[in-house]
């Protein structure tokens, strides 16, 4: 496997980027900055997974939140 530096997303999983935000944000606030069902209407991890595994758009907008909340740690 090729080495991905520049990547801050390489080997980090859809699951542990889910569980990270829910533990920052917590579901209310991630449903209300991206308005997708899975967020607001009886959140879980499993149909957060299933949805953004399907969804690609939603996936890159859960993903920048992941790497916003990043940046702003550091």
């Amino acid at each position: 496997m090729e080495s991905q530096p520049n990547n801050p997303l390489h080997g980090v999983k859809l699951e542990q980027i889910i569980n990270e935000l829910v533990a920052h944000y917590g579901w209310e606030y991630m449903g209300y900055t991206i308005k997708i069902r899975c967020f607001t209407d009886n959140p879980s991890i499993k149909s957060s997974l299933k949805f953004l595994r399907r969804t690609p758009w939603a996936r890159t907008k859960v993903e920048k939140m992941y790497l916003n909340m990043l940046k702003n740690n550091s």
